[in-house]
């Protein structure tokens, strides 16, 4: 990082790549003040800034590493930056500043990725993405029905922009990667042709900088800071995780699905704590231990399924209903948020109200730790579960280690996944056992060794669809979260919208070529088509869990590769194409490792395929043998059961490819 003086102000470099110019007439840094106003709805978050002071720092005197700005000269210095390797570390010299922007310089043909795991654009460029952890939204596109219903009902529609999991950090086509270390509530702002705009409010710690001669390493550079999974459980390559909650019934469609020839790894109940009958669908009894009412004699079944190479997975999410018995158990000892009067914070989840377990708290966090995950799910004989939300903190509230609810809201997915993580580690079972969440932040990929995509609507829809799962996958991917999958079929059903048999095969044919396949019945199981209710469906489904299995030599190497490098198994083509700009924006295709590219069929009733093929590399179409040249767009035909796969005619695994001709 170099800091040089100018006639006008002075300029800051990395690796030889301009980031800031700081002149009086054109500052690059801004404080001021801001009263903001933060209310929570089931998950949802209504966000207002009443802006009291917004200041450029005009004036920059520099003190060998020290940058040290003010208004004006002559007057006091309201903010100084000091140079620390290749970082900013910033310290407001006025304790009334709560507000900060800077300004980077960009290009006008920069391409710019990250902001945590985003659904509907993977080229941030051109929007402005605010970063705070919460429901998406049902529908995501303010212009249909659907989310417009959404809203109207329960203020439940989302934008583009939310998310389960932001995280203040992006890389550049400049080949540069900006992360900013705060929890506050932040805003990456790219509509400016000449400089990207970051909004944070507070002071941050520090940014970060980093640059590397490509991609790969800027990744690899990037996973190192945040932190990277153990290679997946040698179990998940054996077949599909499906998802069935039904009670003691699910064994028996388990059984059926098996002999219908699906490949099974795991079966997933999640309702293995019990229903709870909502207006919204069929939900879970949220006190995490065994319901014996519904599932007698849980604990032997799990053994037989173990013994037939089968593992039993559950759920859990860091709330206790007040009418469970844990609840019960936290709030004699204290381990509950609590609201501004001093009690207990009760949420509303719709039709019934949870406590919060306090993960400041270090006795509360240790016990849900131990003697909910630990023993009352490890010990149990579960092998893995579904993290649930982590999103919902609200701003207001009092917690234990006595920070500023604003400040730890994001900062909840990470101390989550840290309790899961602890319990796994407590049992010796790391990178054996595994969980997976939808919520994150900086450095959940420490802790958390799956991601999944969370609620997608169960349709085609370009903001809430399958399209979303892609670049979910890509842009978490780039910040060191190797493993992604997401619901087969999706999972919300609001408003007469339900599955399609054609979306439940394209969804499987996407995951097929996914690090896990994981089926879900969804929120309303009875008024949803389900892999067993048809047996075109069925058929298809069992061939792309063969598909799958076939495919587990060389997910395999990629599962290496990404404990020991941080590259995800799922990336953008510019990963390995970086010469070809044409491959910077796509998002509806990517590369399963550095040898097969994937352009699942997304859109409804669609039989063709149009992709663009990177430039440089000979393809070779998976299902015909035809090879292409890369560098054009092509057509291919892509019924049921054929997604447009392509693998580089010189890839090691050639062999392999070919043989999913024969399945």
């Amino acid at each position: 990082m170099r800091l040089e003086t100018t006639q006008a102000g002075f300029t800051l470099s990395l690796d030889g790549r301009l980031l800031l110019r700081h002149s009086a007439a054109a500052p690059c840094f801004f404080v001021g003040r801001g009263n903001d106003s933060i209310e929570m709805h089931r998950g949802r978050f209504e966000i207002e800034d009443r802006l009291v002071e917004r200041c450029p720092l005009a004036h920059a005197e520099i003190d060998g590493e020290r940058i040290v700005l003010a208004v004006m000269k002559g007057q006091p210095p309201r903010l100084v930056i000091r140079l620390e390797g290749n970082a900013l570390v910033l310290q407001t010299v006025d304790s009334t500043v709560n507000r900060f922007w800077i300004r980077v310089a960009a290009d006008q043909d920069e391409h710019v990725w990250g902001g945590g795991e985003q659904f509907s654009y993977f080229d941030l460029r051109g929007r402005r993405f605010p970063l705070w952890s919460s429901e998406p939204g049902v529908g995501r596109d303010k212009t249909t029905e659907i989310t417009f219903k959404a809203d109207v009902t329960d203020k439940a529609g989302g934008d583009y922009y939310h998310t389960y999991y932001p995280q203040p950090t992006y890389l550049s086509s400049a080949r540069y990667a900006l992360h900013v270390a705060t929890s506050a509530f932040s805003a990456f702002d790219f509509r400016d042709r000449s400089f990207h705009e970051i909004e944070v409010w507070a002071v941050p710690e520090r940014i970060e900088l980093f640059a590397a001669p490509s991609f790969i390493e800027l990744v690899e550079m990037l996973s190192g800071r945040f932190g990277r999974q153990p290679p997946l459980p040698e179990w998940v390559y054996n077949g599909a995780i499906i998802g069935l909650k039904d009670g003691t019934n699910s064994f028996k469609r388990l059984v059926k699905m098996r002999e219908a020839g699906v490949k099974v790894t795991g079966l997933w109940c999640e309702d293995w704590v019990g229903i709870r009958p909502t207006a919204f669908g069929a939900r879970l009894f949220w006190n995490w231990q065994a319901n014996e009412t519904r599932y007698p004699g849980l604990r032997q079944r799990i053994a037989e399924l173990n013994s037939e190479g089968i593992r039993f997975l559950g759920y859990v999410n860091p709330h206790l209903c007040d009418d469970g018995a844990l609840f019960k158990e936290a709030e004699a000892a204290d381990y509950f948020v609590r609201d501004a009067s001093g009690r207990t914070a009760l949420i509303d989840f719709g039709e019934f109200h949870c406590g919060i377990v306090d993960f400041t708290n270090p006795d509360a966090a240790a016990w849900f730790s131990e003697e909910i995950i630990g023993v009352r799910m490890l010990d149990y004989g579960l092998s893995g579960w579904m993290a649930d939300f982590g999103e919902y903190l609200p701003a207001d509230v009092r917690l234990a280690n006595g920070m500023d609810a604003k400040l730890m809201h994001n900062q909840w997915p990470t101390l989550w996944a840290e309790v899961n993580a602890k319990a796994v580690a407590s049992r010796g079972k790391t990178g054996e056992g595994l969980f997976f969440m939808r919520a994150g932040f900086t450095g959940v990929q420490k802790y958390c060794p799956l991601l999944w995509a969370g609620d997608q609507s169960v349709d085609f829809s370009r903001h809430d669809g399958l399209v979303t799962v892609m670049c979910a996958a890509l842009s978490s991917g780039l910040l060191g979260n190797a493993f992604h999958h997401s619901d087969i079929g999706g999972y919300t059903s609001l408003f007469g919208n339900v599955r399609t048999p054609e979306l439940i095969m394209r969804w499987a044919e996407m995951a097929a070529f996914s690090p896990v396949m994981r089926s879900h019945e969804g929120n309303r199981p009875r008024d949803n088509l389900q892999l067993d209710g048809d047996a075109v469906v069925l058929q298809h489904f069992a061939r792309m869990t063969e598909i799958y299995v076939h495919l587990a030599p060389y997910l395999k190497t990629l599962s290496l590769e990404a404990a020991q490098r941080g590259l995800p198994v799922q990336r953008p083509l510019f990963l390995h194409h970086e010469a070809d700009r044409r491959t910077y924006t796509i998002q509806d295709s990517y590369l399963y490792g550095p040898d097969l590219l994937v352009a699942p069929i997304w859109q409804a009733s669609q039989e063709q395929r149009t992709v663009y093929l990177p430039a440089g590399t000979s393809w070779v179409h998976v299902w015909t043998g035809q090879s292409f040249s890369g560098g054009d767009k092509i057509t291919v035909d892509a019924p049921l059961g054929q997604p447009a796969v392509f693998h580089r005619a010189d890839s090691a695994f050639g062999s392999l490819f070919r043989g999913l001709r024969e399945i």
